[in-house]
């Protein structure tokens, strides 16, 4: 194994890890690009371990666009969950649901469930796994599901499909 996959055993983890840092610290400075470089070498390598059967990450690009598409579905939801919340309860239609799911990649499917539960209204409560730890199912509660088929069909076209690419499983 070479210097630079031991030093950078997952490269775009240790990217986001010192980006999350810079945008987090409240200036500039060398010391916080320091902590930056600092923490985006040394957390991917202490982690390494915990993910045995981590999956490549296969289209980056895709992985910014689907993280854009998620972080504009939180602002919508957020304005949807509020004008819910401040109407008549009556408007309100909570469900638990089973999503049936194609990815079986236990890491892919988790990311999936973090997904669902980022955006405010749904919550994903359990991802069901089959007797080799394969994910099967994503079970999820929904504060307002008049639909389900229909809820489900969006969370496997707009979340699960774009995953399943991402990492090419």
């Amino acid at each position: 194994m070479s210097l630079a996959a031991r030093l950078f055993p997952a490269p775009a983890l240790s990217v986001a890890v010192a980006g999350l840092w810079l945008v987090l610290a409240s200036r500039f400075t060398l010391n916080s690009l320091v902590m930056a470089v600092a923490l985006g070498i040394l957390l991917p390598i202490l982690t390494d371990s915990f993910w045995p059967d981590r999956p490549r990450l296969r289209r980056p690009g895709l992985a910014a666009l689907h993280f854009l598409k998620v972080c504009g579905d939180i602002v919508v939801a957020n304005w949807d969950v509020a004008r819910l919340v401040l109407g008549p309860v009556s408007r309100i239609h909570p469900r638990f649901f089973t999503v049936p799911l194609d990815v079986r990649h236990p890491f892919v499917a988790t990311l999936l469930g973090s997904t669902v539960s980022l955006t405010p209204g749904t919550v994903s409560v359990e991802i069901v796994r089959d007797a080799e730890g394969r994910a099967t199912h994503l079970f999820v509660h929904g504060l307002n599901v008049e639909d389900e088929a229909a809820t489900i069909a969006n969370i496997k076209a707009r979340y699960e499909a774009p995953l399943m690419e991402i990492f090419g499983c």
